[in-house]
């Protein structure tokens, strides 16, 4: 059904929602995609919190998001695999900001060794960073948006959760936990009738950060290396158009059907 959705969204676009008002909490906000899509979230009205272990790169997306327009931006350090530092400064931000509406989870790490190579540490971080991180930002978060029956869960996949890697296998099994998560709770939502909470998850493929610096694709068709910029860009648009899957590229897609 939400791979019929998907083709049916490439032939209809819808109109984009307005989001000013909306309080969006963008975890890994200190760089890369996290980075613009602060940037990208700042023109449109919105309140902006900005959650990061990196501190100063944490206060430039602050200062560069208030030159874009925001106008309310806060900045948060929270190590988001933390479950208790994420509860901690999500009361936090419910006291000094609000509740949030729209929950942008970016934050994750990728070591880039093989299963055999990956120390037990190793592959327990990647799943806390990448996939835990994005379970206990949503049980901070979700119980207000169900509370009014609106909200916006954006939840960072990628195309590694439709075609492994190689030296990938701690990155890829976290994403494909992150897939199955928030399908899960879309569908809860749709059963408890709260329509108004929307989930859109992105699937990209290489994005030229930090994360994967000098990464080369062999396969352009399948697995071009996007900037982050286009990224966020891409991102708000889906968020606006209250899109569930963002795929990128489209040819990604008949990895689906394997």
């Amino acid at each position: 059904t939400s791979l019929y959705v998907t083709f049916i969204s490439c032939i209809f676009c819808p109109r984009k929602k307005n989001l000013a008002g909306e309080i969006v909490l963008i975890t890994g906000s200190a760089k890369g995609i996290g980075r613009q899509v602060a940037l990208k979230f700042a023109s449109l009205g919105t309140t902006l919190v900005l959650w990061d272990i990196d501190e100063e790169g944490n206060k430039e997306t602050r200062a560069l998001a208030q030159e874009k327009g925001a106008k309310r931006v806060f900045a948060y350090k929270c190590d988001c695999s933390n479950r208790e530092e994420v509860y901690e400064q999500a009361e936090k931000v419910k006291k000094e900001v609000g509740d949030v509406s729209i929950l942008v989870n970016n934050a994750g790490i990728l070591i880039g060794k093989t299963f055999s190579d990956l120390s037990s540490d190793e592959f327990e971080k990647t799943i806390r960073v990448n996939f835990l991180g994005q379970a206990w930002t949503c049980k901070a978060f979700l119980p207000a948006m169900i509370a009014c029956n609106h909200g916006h869960l954006v939840s960072m996949a990628s195309a590694t959760a439709l075609a492994s890697f190689y030296k990938q296998s701690d990155y890829s099994a976290s994403k494909f936990a992150v897939v199955g998560l928030m399908e899960a709770i879309d569908y809860e939502m749709y059963q408890a009738g709260k329509n108004g909470i929307k989930t859109t998850i992105i699937y990209p493929s290489f994005v030229n950060t930090a994360l994967v610096r000098g990464v080369r694709s062999y396969n352009q068709l399948f697995f071009p290396v996007y900037e982050a910029e286009y990224v966020a860009s891409r991102i708000v648009d889906a968020v606006q158009k209250e899109k569930f899957y963002l795929i990128m590229p489209r040819t990604l897609l008949v990895f689906a059907f394997k």
